[in-house]
């Protein structure tokens, strides 16, 4: 994914009422930027990290930036939550995921009973993505970074439809370099982490790919090994 302007640097202050980051741009001016991620964003910024804003000129817009990355002196972040689906239909249509390339016909955000998965593939696949920012350090990532009742009714509903035939899987993409296996946060949302156990032994598929970030573009890295208990 190619970043369609020029990112703009600057260095984050705060982040405050979940979706507003104070930033001060390289010439010393302090805006307000957007903040496209509802999770906690621990291990995500501190005062003073790097950070990369997209400007938007659209006059409907009350804030003319959104912020897109953050970053220490070992990775950049990614915590634009709108990005991993653009990633991974991106990846999907270029077959980068060997598991997932004889289907053809890619559907984003289908509902199915009460829930919306955020794609479906040929009719017969179901997959949910996930953006993982979280780091627990020793090399280690993992998600959720909140409780998230969403996700664990993600995880129940796709076991469900496993049941019936279809295919599942749970897509998580990394935006993060500094780690080298993923796991769920089980200290943060426990069921979540026992449903994902549940949900692999039932033969829900799950693929985490870590990104490659740079202030110009997002790409795939390669995949990553996981660790559920």
């Amino acid at each position: 994914m190619i970043f369609k302007t020029k990112l703009i640097p600057g260095k984050i202050q705060n982040r405050y009422k979940r979706f507003f980051a104070d930033v001060i741009l390289e010439n010393g001016e302090k805006v307000v930027a957007h903040v496209a991620n509802t999770g906690s964003m621990k291990t995500c910024w501190e005062p003073g990290w790097s950070a990369l804003l997209t400007p938007n000129d659209d006059p409907k817009r009350k804030l003319k930036y959104t912020l897109e990355m953050t970053g220490n002196d070992k990775t950049w972040v990614g915590i634009n939550t709108q990005n991993p689906n653009r990633l991974a239909q991106e990846w999907l249509e270029q077959g980068l995921i060997p598991e997932l390339k004889q289907y053809k016909n890619i559907k984003r955000e289908v509902t199915v009973g009460d829930s919306k998965f955020d794609f479906c593939l040929d009719g017969k696949y179901y997959l949910e993505i996930k953006n993982v920012t979280l780091g627990l350090g020793n090399g280690i990532a993992a998600f959720p970074d909140a409780v998230t009742e969403r996700g664990q009714k993600h995880l129940r509903h796709l076991m469900d439809l496993k049941k019936t035939g279809m295919g599942a899987g749970m897509l998580y993409i990394v935006q993060r370099e500094d780690v080298e296996v993923f796991t769920p946060a089980t200290h943060i949302d426990p069921e979540y982490s026992k449903l994902l156990v549940k949900a692999n032994d039932s033969g829900v598929d799950i693929f985490v790919v870590q990104c490659k970030l740079s202030p110009t573009e997002i790409i795939f890295k390669q995949r990553l090994p996981y660790k559920l208990v």
